[in-house]
């Protein structure tokens, strides 16, 4: 007993680790490649978010602008697009270059202008001219290479942006409108090489430096304040209310201890669930995802298990099994939920991996230490129950014959 209490305490602690930033980051250097058609640019800049470079040479005389951007750890059934917006930051109204792999291997380059959200990315021309417009595939690697004539003698500075998709044969489909893809989006200095990420969430929109750190940081406190609460505690309150309750020396203290850890579960879940309602409400574009639903639906099950706690009847009262049932089965349910939805939140946060391995870690040790809790459980009431029945037959004497 005294092993598994200090296993449950020693997991409260290591959770506290995932209370930190998790930004996401390049993992490559776009200076250490070299192109396949040995073509040099004098400029590369490390795009913070989808795997992205962008490779450049800049004229001024000519008002030429070479470019080539290049999209690691991408399956041929997607398409790539990076784009300049004249006037604002954002996809809508951004001028747009597009590659994808057709059905026959061969790959297609175009322009597109994306007036809108709800574009699919039609060919079209752009707003200035554009040459030498080609792309290639190698290796989960798409590369678009173009020339851009700016037609502005004063262009030092470019808002950009880049996306990628899903492709049905020759048909795009639309990007994910969360994680990274929501905050690809910069702004590039063609002459001092700076580039600076101005992505802030909903598909695009003016903001700066300071929007994204602001929705980034609220992304990260949703769900490291859902990880802790759902993901970690909730499981830990089952755990202290199922086994705990085994030993007569921690009654009631374990009744306490799981009574203290659900609640306090709850009323982070209600600070992580309100961050989460927040930023739904700053990406109105964003529809009710699987996650967003389930959260929903676990704010409202541990809801009602809170006022189940308030309605308890008596231990003796001929409704206690029924109520019995309904906590038992809600609570299974909503960890289930839990964990699930905690994953789904991995997927779109997108956080080093390091964090994801950390939780699972922590899944695995508590899923163990339920496995041994249960065998232990089982033993001590065979135990009890051998011993019930050694008394009733003394000496060896047959109970049942009453001799």
């Amino acid at each position: 007993m005294h092993i598994a209490l200090s296993t449950l305490v020693r997991l409260v602690l290591f959770s506290h680790v995932l209370i930190s930033s998790v930004l996401p980051s390049s993992a490559q250097s776009c200076s250490n490649h070299a192109f396949a058609s040995n073509k040099v640019f004098t400029t590369c800049s490390d795009l913070p978010y989808l795997d992205s470079f962008l490779y450049w040479t800049y004229n001024p005389s000519s008002q030429t602008l070479q470019i080539a951007y290049r999209r690691m750890k991408i399956a041929s059934s997607r398409w790539v697009a990076w784009a300049i917006n004249p006037n604002a930051t954002g996809m809508e109204k951004s001028q747009a270059l597009v590659a994808f792999q057709q059905p026959d291997g061969t790959m297609k380059a175009y322009t597109s202008p994306v007036e809108n959200y709800s574009t699919l990315l039609q060919q079209g021309d752009l707003s200035f001219p554009v040459s030498d417009l080609s792309a290639t595939f190698s290796n989960n690697e798409m590369i678009i290479f173009a020339t851009l004539t700016l037609q502005n003698a004063s262009v030092t500075s470019l808002n950009q942006v880049w996306q990628d998709g899903p492709v049905s044969g020759s048909n795009l489909g639309r990007h994910d409108i969360t994680g990274n893809n929501v905050l690809s989006m910069g702004n590039l200095n063609l002459l001092s090489g700076q580039s600076t990420p101005t992505g802030g969430g909903g598909g695009g929109g003016a903001g700066g430096s300071g929007a994204l750190s602001s929705k980034t940081k609220k992304r990260n406190v949703h769900g490291v304040l859902n990880a802790v609460s759902w993901g970690i505690m909730l499981p830990l309150g089952a755990l202290i209310a199922r086994y705990l309750k085994a030993f007569k020396s921690a009654d009631p203290a374990w009744f306490y201890l799981h009574v203290t850890c659900q609640t306090s579960a709850y009323i982070i879940g209600i600070a992580g669930f309100a961050t989460g309602l927040k930023l739904g409400s700053q990406s109105p574009g964003i529809q009710f995802t699987a996650h967003r639903v389930i959260g929903i639906l676990l704010f409202c099950l541990a809801t009602l298990q809170v006022f189940a706690l308030l309605l308890r009847p008596k231990k003796d009262h001929k409704y206690r099994f029924y109520w019995n049932l309904y906590h038992y089965a809600f609570g299974y349910m909503v960890i289930i939920l839990s964990v699930v939805n905690i994953f789904k939140g991995f997927d779109i946060l997108k956080p080093e991996k390091k964090w994801e391995r950390a939780y699972i870690g922590i899944i695995v040790v508590l899923a163990i230490l339920a496995a041994f809790l249960e065998a232990y459980t089982w033993y001590l009431v065979l135990k009890l129950k051998k011993s019930a029945s050694t008394k009733k037959t003394p000496n060896g004497v047959n109970g049942r014959n009453g001799v």
